[in-house]
């Protein structure tokens, strides 16, 4: 006899259902009503943020006591619908897609996506109406903020495209994504495309997830936290960030090395790593172990292999504008970092910050269980964003997989400071809302801490043998 829902399951699921239909109407609603992100929108937009997390919290709430021959359906199908929800629109707070597009139609004109800038005369004629519209009445000035003016001199044209006057900073996995996604549509194909991708990556990621909380033995409610995320929506979906890849494929890499695939592993975080750099972060975690050692020596040879096409085509112009973007977002200076430059002003921002990452390394692998390494991946890669303070909100996505498969949520909290920055950029707010994470990050790791944990742990650190300890 098929099992039928109690009253007492019925309503939680019921309560999930609408939960994730009202997110995605609230997301959708925000992509076809607000439009793209302005000066005077940013009230807006917060608001529309804080709302759809606020959704989010009380659609997971309802789902952990969903009955679990649900649970799995409940999650990947809300993924599907939220998803869905995201693609309602063109992306609604950055044009980094537009650079996607471009960089892969310059490669499959047979160009390396490293030799010119979009406003070269040399490319022309690849540039399709969508990306480079005429200007209206002699201004772009209609068509900001998502436009811009060219600025090589044709007069009549605007840009999607950020920073047209430089080469492209992403590296050559993320560049081999390119090519591949813009591979299907023609060059007249605007936006769409990458969401589609990026629905069809995060998607993956949430089954993904599924599959490694049943092998440990954990509720699938937890995948929610990325399937449902808003933050996902907007950023993986929406504005379609290569973040989304380089977190699938890190968080691959990650479960492949603890599940005894160390050379798999490291095929997946090498590409991760050449896909946006920061991916390499997760390293630390999974070294307790000789034989996840491999990992290391195979991701640096696979992240070396891909850009070897490149090299052969550009040489050294393959760094782009990565040396460039370093310095005009404040990294060399320690004008970056929103948190640790109130103690430490200056130069000596970069130093302290650096000393903390390495910190958040040291501590990650010594304390991280090797068969279950998340919550470690959770420490160094939170410690991480605390310290250097990002100010995009698709850089939490390499964060959110970890916190799912560790059971830390109260690390999510870095993830709504970093959104509300995007849409909020006020250094003096965002102090408050990453302070206010780290209030919620200690408080909640205290309370569900023993004592047995801090003791076991200072003696981790410490290379002091573990004692046992009641």
């Amino acid at each position: 006899m098929r099992e039928r829902l109690r009253p007492g399951r019925l309503l939680p699921t019921v309560l999930a259902v609408v939960g994730v239909l009202a997110l995605a109407g609230v997301i959708a609603f925000g992509i076809t009503h607000l439009g793209f992100l302005r000066a005077g929108h940013r009230s807006s937009f917060v608001a529309w943020t804080l709302i759809a997390w606020t959704v989010f919290a009380g659609a997971v709430l309802a789902l952990r006591f969903v009955p679990a021959k649900w649970m799995t359906w409940l999650v990947v199908g809300g993924g599907l619908v939220i998803g869905l929800a995201a693609i309602a629109g063109p992306p609604n707070t950055s044009t980094d897609s537009a650079r996607y597009a471009w960089d892969g139609i310059v490669q499959h004109a047979g160009i390396s996506p490293y030799a010119h800038t979009p406003q070269s005369t040399a490319l022309s004629g690849l540039r399709p109406d969508w990306l480079f519209p005429d200007k209206v009445d002699g201004t772009c000035k209609p068509l900001e903020p998502r436009f811009r003016g060219l600025g090589d001199g044709a007069d009549g044209h605007c840009v999607a495209i950020n920073r047209p006057d430089v080469v492209t900073i992403y590296p050559p996995m993320a560049q081999l994504w390119f090519a591949l996604v813009r591979a299907f549509v023609p060059a007249s194909a605007q936006y769409m495309p990458f969401q589609i991708a990026g629905l069809i990556v995060s998607l993956g990621v949430t089954v993904g997830l599924v599959a490694v909380l049943r092998r440990l033995g954990r509720p699938t409610w937890w995948a929610a936290l990325w399937a449902w995320s808003p933050l996902v929506a907007a950023e993986a979906v929406t504005n379609s960030h290569v973040d989304a890849l380089g977190a699938a494929l890190a968080t691959a890499g990650a479960v492949l090395v603890v599940f005894g695939r160390p050379i798999w592993g490291g095929i997946a975080l090498g590409a991760a790593t050449a896909t946006k750099l920061i991916p390499a972060i997760v390293y630390p975690p999974l070294l307790g172990r000789w034989r996840h050692w491999w990992a290391i020596p195979v991701g640096i040879a696979v992240f070396g292999l891909l850009y070897v096409p490149y090299v052969l085509t550009t040489g050294i112009d393959v760094l782009g504008y990565l040396p460039g973007y370093l310095s005009e977002e404040g990294y060399e200076d320690g004008s970056r970092f929103a948190l640790v430059s109130l103690v430490v002003p200056g130069d000596a921002a970069t130093l302290v910050v650096g000393l903390l990452v390495l910190a958040a390394a040291y501590a990650a692998w010594r304390l991280s269980d090797p068969s279950r390494p998340w919550s470690g991946e959770v420490l160094m890669i939170g410690v991480t964003f605390l310290a250097v303070t990002p100010r995009y909100p698709w850089y939490a996505l390499l964060l959110i997989p970890f916190v799912v498969l560790s059971g830390r949520w109260e690390w999510l909290s870095i993830g709504l400071a970093i959104a509300l920055r995007g849409v909020w950029p006020s250094a003096d707010a965002y102090r408050w809302w990453l302070a206010a994470a780290v209030v919620v990050i200690v408080v909640v790791t205290i309370v569900r801490t023993r004592r047995a944990d801090w003791v076991r742990w200072g003696r981790l650190l410490t290379f002091r043998r573990l004692d046992h300890v009641r």
